[in-house]
């Protein structure tokens, strides 16, 4: 056989490009409603859950005209602990599920004056918070700085661990008869104007009845797409620290901990292994995952600001990663104007909190051809034709 030349493989229902948290969960829901699921990816698994915090933050996450956005957060939050309790019952895995809630906390008059506003926006939109005072935000965690001038105490707000996240859903899909292709997609295979499964990289041809496309910020470069349908995802980047916490004298911080410093958002995950994830930078540097001496450095001085003792820890790992960045901030969701080719991208910083309900979404309309309701805010068509790759997010 030529170098050009592709053999094709068995065809599935449904082919997924991309091996991600968000491919994984999507295959996964779509093999358990008895479709017959493959997924490309050379290391399923992996992607930005390696480097994510795991925060599912839609309450201390809220943004100002992202109201919309919150709607879908709020479904997939709400579906968080029978989603955790599902995959750890079949897999037999600790997802380092904690419903620990979250402290966001402020250091200035100005950021106090901030934090007053977000939670005037999160009481009108319905969602519970509580007001606390510095002195009350430190008895809630002692390790604070003496400065903190008041907090928003949210108990809905939890976390997980993404890296076993990933692996749990690996497994799942395992379980659950879908195949993996371990290598990566060369370009989308389309036979008379509908995707019809992909060229991998070991040149053979993986048929599909149906294409998700679910790359990440890779997304907006798989060849063969048509460029009124490819998705406009760009990466950003974010650098991401992890310290050890001492297990003497009661835990370091028992929530996670969160402040705008300087107008930076920092963040501290503490997980019950003993692991603080800190975070996070937000650049647009394109393709670069350089661990920088200045990211870190940035964290690390926001974090000691809010938390004098973390300088006393152990740094055991620098990671940086790529965001699914769009224009609007929010996950494109099911069909694209390509007959066949759906799209489950886009998630920027909610990718994990938004698994649950991607792959519900994802599932529900390749089996009905249909959005749910929640997801129709979210159709690629929104960005139909496609939106410059380089537009940056109002």
């Amino acid at each position: 056989m030529s170098p050009t030349s592709t053999s094709t493989s068995a065809s599935s229902d449904v082919l997924v490009i991309g091996g991600g948290i968000i491919g994984l969960v999507t295959a996964w829901r779509a093999a358990q409603r008895g479709l017959a699921t493959a997924v490309v990816d050379p290391e399923p698994g992996g992607g930005a859950a390696e480097v994510a915090a795991g925060m599912l933050a839609a309450v201390t996450e809220l943004h100002y005209g992202e109201q919309t956005l919150l709607g879908l957060n709020l479904a997939s939050a709400r579906r968080y602990p029978d989603f955790a309790a599902e995959l750890t019952e079949l897999t037999g895995r600790d997802l380092g599920y904690r419903r620990c809630g979250t402290l966001a906390v402020a250091l200035d008059a100005d950021d106090r004056a901030h934090l007053r506003e977000l939670h005037a926006l999160q009481q009108q939109s319905g969602l519970e918070s509580q007001w606390l005072s510095g002195r009350e935000c430190r008895r809630l965690e002692p390790m604070l700085a003496p400065g903190v001038r008041g907090g928003l105490r949210v108990d809905g707000d939890h976390q997980i661990d993404p890296r076993r996240l990933a692996g749990a859903l690996v497994a799942a899909c395992e379980r659950t008869g879908v195949v993996f292709h371990r290598t990566w997609a060369e370009r989308l295979a389309v036979v008379r104007d509908r995707a019809a499964g992909a060229v991998l990289a070991d040149g053979t041809e993986a048929a599909a009845g149906q294409v998700v496309l679910a790359g990440g910020s890779l997304s907006g470069r798989l060849a063969g797409v048509p460029e009124d349908v490819l998705p406009p995802v760009r990466p950003v980047k974010g650098q991401v620290l992890r310290l050890t916490m001492p297990r003497r004298h009661g835990p370091f911080l028992s929530r996670t901990v969160r402040a705008v410093v300087r107008g930076s958002h920092v963040y501290l995950v503490p997980r019950a292994s003993g692991e603080l994830v800190v975070g996070a930078t937000s650049e647009e540097l394109g393709w670069d995952t350089t661990v920088t001496a200045g990211g870190v450095y940035e964290l690390l001085r926001d974090a000691h600001e809010l938390v004098p003792g973390i300088t006393e820890l152990p740094l055991t790992e620098t990671r940086a990663g790529l965001r699914p960045g769009s224009p609007d901030n929010a996950p494109l969701l099911g069909p694209t104007g390509l007959d066949g080719l759906l799209l489950a991208t886009g998630h920027y910083r909610n990718g994990v909190l938004l698994t649950p309900v991607t792959g519900d979404a994802l599932a529900h309309v390749l089996v009905t051809g249909e959005l749910p309701e929640e997801a129709r805010p979210f159709t690629p068509k929104r960005f139909s034709p496609a939106t410059a790759l380089t537009e940056q997010p109002a």
